[in-house]
């Protein structure tokens, strides 16, 4: 009769030991994909934000500043007799 208890004891005792280790690794699981879950919304966040510009550049490519403005900085185009100063000391 004792070791009957003694063995229903040991038996709840693996159970709530198993239960408890399960429910640990669970909760490493979640605050694991919780983080995930944050580092993808920036993401995302950012991501809209690009799509955002490229939205505004889209429609300001036809303008006329826009090309003027493209023209002086990827090609050094200027404006006739217009006067360029360049800083020699960077």
């Amino acid at each position: 009769m004792k070791i009957k208890k003694i063995i229903k004891k040991v038996f709840l005792l693996c159970i709530i030991l198993y239960v408890s280790i399960t429910f640990i690794n669970q909760q490493k699981s979640l605050n694991a994909y919780n983080n995930e879950q944050t580092v993808l919304k920036e993401k995302i966040a950012k991501q809209e934000e690009y799509k955002k510009s490229l939205l505004a550049t889209k429609e300001n490519i036809s303008s006329p500043e826009y090309i003027e403005q493209l023209a002086r900085e990827k090609l050094d185009m200027y404006l006739p007799n217009e006067r360029v100063y360049i800083d020699i000391s960077q």
